[in-house]
């Protein structure tokens, strides 16, 4: 059971993959749909495997030293996955919109949060507002991750309501959809960890730094 988590991490960059395949081939907005749930039930679960199965210390694998990082970029790359097949196949316009919109607002917070663009804790001027003022950089950090999040969850609803489906289904199917997302998201702490986590990371790298 260790290495559930691993799995679970691995399934979900396969189902990136699957689902760009599905963009390319024109797969039926349904299809996508249920692929991108799956994906985000393996993130939304391979924390608390993780933490319910750990390794003990003389014994964790190597590349888990970097779990939490591969783990962040496959959770991008689903998003992606799923912005790049609503492009393809769903709505053209609204998808460009949408990834122009976020990675404009993206470039903004980096200059205000790390004084550049993709910056870092560790990589950011010394005028940089994580410098000056971390509380609100932290704010803003966490906003951003709630937009991203945001925009992915209305793309993947765009896409369920272009689907062939009926209108009953769709109506159960979203019901469904809410109770698990509350479900997750009231009972499910290592996801509300999840989405902080590039804060946490800020946050963590700093005290390091003022240690020094």
């Amino acid at each position: 059971m260790r290495y559930l988590a691993d799995l679970l991490t691995v399934a979900r960059l396969t189902l990136c993959i699957v689902l760009l395949v599905l963009a390319f081939i024109g797969a039926e907005p349904e299809v996508a749909f249920i692929i991108f749930i799956i994906g985000e039930l393996t993130d939304a679960f391979d924390g608390a495997a993780a933490t319910k199965w750990p390794f003990p210390k003389n014994q964790t694998p190597k590349y888990r030293k970097y779990a939490a990082k591969y783990d962040m970029f496959i959770d991008i790359f689903l998003g992606l996955s799923m912005i790049f097949y609503f492009i393809l196949r769903v709505n053209l316009v609204a998808g460009l919109i949408i990834c122009f919109g976020f990675t404009s607002l993206a470039a903004i917070v980096d200059l205000i949060v790390y004084g550049k663009i993709l910056g870092h804790p560790d990589d950011c001027k010394a005028h940089s507002l994580i410098k000056r003022n971390f509380p609100l950089a932290k704010k803003i950090i966490l906003a951003r991750r709630m937009l991203y999040l945001s925009l992915i969850a209305l793309v993947a609803a765009w896409t369920f309501y272009a689907s062939g489906w009926s209108l009953i289904v769709k109506i159960v199917i979203t019901v469904i959809s809410i109770i698990i997302s509350l479900f997750l998201w009231f009972f499910l702490a290592q996801r509300r960890k999840n989405i902080s986590r590039d804060a946490v990371d800020a946050e963590q790298q700093l005290m390091k730094t003022a240690r020094k």
